[in-house]
């Protein structure tokens, strides 16, 4: 294939980002849409985006778009895909991909019927520390993996129309923060965890506010997570095996781990990629199964990951109004 055309729909935090990721590849945005035509047109004179539609929905059918990142809030992100796949355009979805594991689902058969690729926007899958330390842990030489720990906390005001309280905009913390410890978690374990237990506190708006999760898989691997929108804490994992333990920081678009080994008491830094180049990696992967190499998105992981935030949600009886018409 040649040149690989991208679109971008939305104009927030993340297409901004995208935009100076591409431009770090080399590239640029080739169109741009958005509900608010104004904020389209600023969006492409900030970045020299070539094409702006009147109606977003014409991206879904311009010819010259091969690639559409879909940066809306979760519980839009399925109506779009099924415009896009329809039409033959692959697409990067941001996290969480979709609202649960029926949406997700029908987009994977769906782009098997159409032959596109679809992927998550899922930092942890293409950052070059993980990659790295995959194959450290490959290695055997700090035993088998048996334990991870997991924290993601950030202090929200309860401003009740912020969209991570707003369950009308899929807010949770399940859907907005749970996501990147359950990916970490499913990359470094051997398989799927198929026990799961959690304890959830609401927040006044009914979306969950903080979460507690003990899961393990059939190989015995064991891993705990504390989620909370409205408590800070550090976005620490920590990798727990036989013979030593992996600590990383800011895991989501993390560039360092530090590995102690426990027989000697010797540690050990890795350092590997930039936490500034996170959307570049991912962007650049994105392209990579376009071209061919599908793997390299992880989508298996990200259909695990979904079906345990979908059954972990279930056991809560919690669910957004998208899933309350069903």
């Amino acid at each position: 294939m040649a040149d690989i055309k991208w679109a971008v729909l939305g104009t927030g935090v993340i297409a901004n980002e995208m935009a100076v990721a591409l431009q770090k590849n080399g590239k640029r945005i080739y169109a741009v849409g958005n509900r608010t035509h104004a904020k389209a047109v600023a969006f492409a004179e900030k970045y020299g985006v070539e094409k702006v539609y009147e109606d977003y929905n014409d991206m879904f059918v311009d010819p010259d778009v091969d690639v559409i990142y879909i940066t809306t809030p979760h519980n839009t992100h399925i109506d779009f895909m099924r415009q896009a796949i329809k039409n033959g355009k692959h697409i990067l979805v941001e996290k969480s991909i979709t609202l649960n594991s029926d949406e997700l689902d029908e987009a994977m058969d769906l782009a098997k019927q159409n032959g596109v690729v679809i992927g998550e926007a899922m930092t942890i899958y293409h950052m070059p520390i993980y990659k790295k330390l995959r194959q450290i842990l490959e290695t055997g030489k700090l035993g088998k993996v048996n334990l991870i720990t997991m924290n993601f906390g950030s202090f929200k005001d309860y401003d009740m129309s912020n969209r991570f309280f707003n369950r009308n905009l899929a807010g949770g913390a399940m859907l907005d923060i749970g996501v990147y410890a359950l990916s970490f978690i499913r990359f470094f374990m051997s398989e799927k965890p198929s026990k799961l237990l959690s304890q959830v506190k609401y927040a006044p708006t009914g979306v969950d506010e903080q979460a507690g999760l003990l899961l393990m898989n059939d190989d015995g691997q064991m891993a705990t997570v504390m989620l909370s929108l409205h408590s800070k804490q550090p976005k620490r994992g920590m990798i727990s095996c036989e013979k030593g333990y992996v600590e990383i920081m800011e895991y989501p678009r993390a560039w360092e781990a530090t590995i102690t080994y426990t027989d000697t008491g010797e540690t050990q830094v890795i350092k590997e990629g930039e936490h500034t180049d996170a959307l570049a990696y991912e962007l650049q992967d994105m392209e990579n199964a376009i071209r061919g190499d599908r793997e390299c998105m992880h989508l298996e992981y990200t259909k695990d990951v979904m079906d345990m935030m979908t059954e972990l949600r279930k056991s809560w009886g919690f669910r957004y109004p998208e899933e309350e018409k069903n």
